[in-house]
């Protein structure tokens, strides 16, 4: 009878036992976009019903864990109330934290506080809050990167004083650089869609253990966006576009993006399309910019008659505008759990691109050129990637990806009131298979694999009549019989955790990288040679100690080498690099050699609050530069109309790179954000006497930024400033690539802008963004650039999720 008065009372109460369930959604706090990759804690029961949805049951009150690598945890408390209630959790992006996965460093995801390399990382919301034009302004946005112009539609990122064929670019694991990546200035970040980007890693120092050659001054790895798979058995469907606007260059943008998956396949569409106009400089010009950048005149041909005419707006930089197009589709398959297929396609391609500062130089008292272009700038890529991660005895994940690449290049030029434009023209067809490996025993991770690579050159070259269209033949940039360039390499690289306070960092690589060219045509230029071979073999390796006294403090020392084999264009291009000085080719060209050695502390205060800096130093050895030549015992020839100095890439030396740098990233309240960098590198050739300036050293520059949240997160606002020192007369290399004459005569003045911008979520599906870079309207021309940067510019961009 007890029994039985127990279980009626069981049953009387169990009306008034509070079984809570509920849905919640989680979504980026100033995106209003869902997050995938959650990990839900809680004593209660979690179902995932959608990608970003859940379901969860149990007695209140409870706590339900939500964590992310990239957003701060958040706890959501579930109280006392009833049922069926649909919530939206909505999670703050954390500052970058050492908690942060990275890949780009081994090839593998590790946590960045495992890496004893300095390593920045650019997610997906603060690409899309940036609203940059282009991936070269996305870079120099970083404040860690400095980017040199020749013409609005480019930009070469500066890394530590490395620049162009000395910074390796990986896009999806794929080594971007190939065998025509000049050591001068490059523009082929510019065919890298900043709006199909799922993040950018920079990695700062050499890379050359898990990269190979190149990578001297860091590697740049950009990471597109991934298929999202259906994670129930419902069909994703996932959407969204942005249309843009730009008033400095007269422009606008437009990209629009389809995601559909299931649970064991998934399709990512994206294309955009941008027309940029011809930008307008700053107005306010100070004593020192003085009148560089002056637009007073430019070039109009009217049937086949060129005339000089007066520009009425002598701060609108004519011929500067360009138009380009990106397409990106990338397919994923599971084939069964651990055995993932992905095939990723990338387009880019451009008009038209004038090369303004040819466009601008004088000769005598009329212009020196009547047209000066680059080609439709053409990259495609096609890739298949095999993804493994059921462990074995030999690997617990390994990643193969064989890629193809079609590059096409092209310049043209005509002289003023001359009627033969020249044409030349390089297609590259390059062949890429890399395989890597990881094992974890114990305290101890292991990362192995191997590179192949073929590059095969196409050059070819004429000139023809603007009016008849007759043809005739041209001397070509690179070798006419064409040029090839393959490389091997094996890596083992390793990671110990020897305590909680101690991380050692170490590898090697073995290198080979072999080089074939062939001169058919000794018309234009009799070498004495109609073959060039060569063959490089180097062996890197690096160690780096990370010590952790208590959970605040990280200091690392860091030790590695790197290497760069002479490319097609370092050994057998002949090209005016400025107008009066040829480049002729050299056939006896070595490897370069670069030793680093590298300190670095990081501090944590006020909970989420982080400082540090990096010294580092980079002995070069073999440094190929660009230095006074002689061809067949004559230091000048006549070159495309005029007499010209010889040049030739030559290993001139010893060289070193020194620098410091420095970033703060505070949070001062719940909402408000200050974040600063600082960056200097200094660099010298070693002579007989007095040290040499190396050419692509950036002055001094960095960012100051101070972010604000406030409407509960709807509306996010940032006002920086971005900064550069003086680069000085004394401090350019008068033969290199610094391009001191398109410098004021005491070289590049210091400059800083002031800069706002905003995004406002209307709701869950709209946004608004708007921005005004350079608010005070100056005119300033970044180092080593031959085009002024822009004036106010007004961005206003909407975008749409659904």
């Amino acid at each position: 009878m007890k029994l039985f008065y127990i279980l009626l009372l069981g049953m009387i109460m169990i009306p008034f036992v509070n079984n809570a369930q509920l849905t919640f959604e989680v979504r980026d706090a100033y995106t209003f976009e869902p997050i995938n990759g959650l990990i839900i804690q809680s004593s209660s029961k979690v179902t995932l019903l959608s990608n970003s949805i859940y379901e969860i049951t149990g007695q209140a009150p409870f706590n339900v864990d939500i964590l992310h690598p990239d957003y701060e945890p958040y706890v959501l408390t579930i109280p006392n109330v009833g049922s069926a209630q649909a919530i939206i959790v909505y999670l703050v992006p954390n500052m970058q934290t050492e908690n942060e996965t990275v890949v780009s460093a081994n090839k593998t995801a590790e946590k960045r506080k495992d890496v004893a390399q300095k390593i920045q990382v650019v997610r997906a919301s603060e690409l899309q809050f940036q609203q940059q034009t282009s991936m070269a302004d996305v870079l120099a946005n970083s404040g860690s990167i400095f980017v040199q112009k020749s013409q609005l539609g480019g930009g070469s990122p500066i890394m530590r004083g490395f620049e162009t064929n000395k910074v390796l670019l990986v896009v999806d694991g794929i080594r971007m650089n190939n065998a025509i990546y000049r050591g001068g200035h490059l523009q082929n970040v510019l065919t890298l869609d900043q709006a199909n980007m799922d993040r950018v890693e920079l990695v700062f120092g050499p890379g050359s253990v898990i990269y190979g050659s190149d990578a001297i001054g860091g590697v740049m790895s950009f990471q597109t966006k991934k298929p999202i798979l259906s994670t129930t058995d419902q069909l994703l469907v996932r959407s969204g576009a942005y249309l843009r606007g730009f008033s400095a260059g007269a422009g606008y943008a437009a990209n629009a993006q389809v995601n559909i998956g299931t649970k064991r396949f998934a399709s990512l569409t994206s294309i955009s399309y941008a027309h940029y106009g011809d930008l307008r400089q700053g107005k306010n010009r100070s004593t020192a910019i003085g009148n560089l950048g002056y637009r007073p005149w430019y070039v109009t041909t009217i049937n086949g008659m060129d005339s000089m005419v007066v520009n009425a707006d002598s701060s609108l930089q004519v011929g500067s505008g360009y138009q380009q197009y990106d397409i990106l589709q990338k397919f994923t398959w599971v084939q069964k759990p651990g055995v993932v297929h992905h095939l990723n396609i990338q387009l880019s391609n451009s008009s038209d691109i004038n090369r303004y500062d040819r466009l601008t130089l004088m000769s005598g008292f009329k212009p020196r050129f009547a047209e000066w272009y680059y080609g439709p700038q053409f990259r495609l890529l096609a890739a298949y990637t095999l993804d493994l991660s059921k462990p074995t005895k030999y690997y617990d994940n390994a990643r193969i990806i064989l890629a193809y690449q079609g590059i096409e290049e092209s310049r043209m030029d005509r002289s003023f009131q001359q009627v033969n434009l020249n044409h030349r023209i390089e297609q590259l067809d390059i062949y890429t298979l890399n395989a890597d490996f990881m094992k974890k025993r114990g305290a101890h991770e292991w990362r192995y694999g191997g590179e192949a690579y073929l590059n095969l050159v196409h050059s070819t070259a004429f000139t023809k009549h603007i009016l008849t269209g007759a043809q005739t033949p041209l001397d070509t940039r690179y070798p006419d019989g064409g040029s090839s360039m393959n490389g091997a390499a094996l890596y083992v690289s390793h990671t110990f955790e020897l305590s909680d306070h101690f991380i050692i960092n170490d590898g090697i690589r073995l290198s080979q990288v072999g080089l074939q060219a062939q001169f058919n045509d000794q018309l234009f230029f009799p070498f004495p040679y109609n073959q060039i071979k060569q063959d490089h073999h180097a062996i890197n390796g690096n160690l780096g100690l990370i010590y952790m006294p208590f959970s605040k403090l990280r200091i690392t020392l860091n030790g590695s080498t790197a290497f760069r084999a002479p490319n097609v264009d370092d050994l057998t291009k002949v090209f005016e690099s400025v107008p009066g000085n040829v480049i002729v080719p050299n056939p006896n060209l070595r490897s370069e050699y670069a030793y680093n050695a590298e300190f670095g502390f990081q501090y944590q205060f006020m909970k989420k609050s982080n400082l540090g800096f990096h010294l580092y130093q980079t002995y070069l050895t073999n440094v190929l530069s660009v230095q006074k030549g002689i061809f067949n015992g004559a230091d000048s020839i006549f070159y495309d109309g005029q007499m010209s100095q010889v040049l030739t890439t030559s290993n001139s030396g010893n060289a070193y790179v020194r620098g410091f740098e420095a970033f703060l990233q505070a949070q001062l309240t719940s909402r408000l954000q200050l974040s600063g960098t600082f960056n200097y590198t200094f660099g010298r050739i070693l002579t007989d006497t007095i040290p040499y300036p190396l050419d692509h050293i950036a002055p001094a520059f960095g960012k100051i930024s101070l972010r604000y949240a406030l409407l509960h997160n709807k509306l996010k606002l940032e006002g920086f400033a971005m900064y550069a020192g003086w680069k000085h007369l004394e401090d350019y290399n008068f033969i290199g690539e610094d391009n001191f004459a398109f410098a004021t005569p005491n070289g590049m003045p210091s400059w800083y802008t002031l800069n706002i911008r905003a995004n406002y979520n209307v709701n869950n599906e709209l946004s608004l963004q708007l921005a005004c870079e350079n608010i005070l309207d100056r005119n300033y021309r970044m180092f080593g650039s031959n085009i002024s940067a822009p004036g106010r510019n007004f961005i206003l961009t909407f975008r749409g999720n659904f």
